[in-house]
């Protein structure tokens, strides 16, 4: 019971970790919208998530199925997911930034973001309710 808890917990830790990593990217796309250039990046945050988890091992690497494994940085992780974003646009600058498509994944972002953190914190009050009943 306590493993399915503490890997329930993982599995949204690194969800969090990754959501805040793809902020990070949708976020420096949009300040960097003016700079002639500049290729817009973004994340495939269900394969990164799948291979931060072990349940996809990352481009020329295994998994890690036993203990002794080493485990792979974060952003290592996050840097093997990376893609850049195809113009919507032809640009004289040759800017890749798509402010419309940004912005709504920004959005979208966030929400998902802000419903992990909900989960985890749901997870955390009922374990810390299913203690408190076992105390009294």
């Amino acid at each position: 019971m306590l493993n399915r808890l503490t890997d329930t917990l993982n599995f949204q830790a690194e969800a969090l970790l990754l959501r805040s990593e793809r902020q990070r990217l949708i976020a420096s796309n949009i300040a960097n919208a003016d700079t002639p250039g500049y290729v817009a990046r973004d994340m495939d945050f269900a394969s990164a998530l799948r291979q931060a988890t072990g349940q996809l091992a990352a481009p020329g690497t295994v998994n890690t199925t036993a203990a002794g494994h080493l485990q792979p940085q974060h952003s290592a992780r996050a840097e093997a997911g990376l893609r850049y974003a195809t113009p919507s646009q032809t640009n004289l600058d040759r800017n890749t930034v798509d402010m419309d498509r940004e912005r709504a994944s920004f959005a979208d972002n966030s929400v998902k973001y802000e419903a992990t953190l909900r989960f985890i914190n749901s997870s955390v009050r009922t374990m810390l309710d299913a203690i408190k009943g076992q105390a009294q």
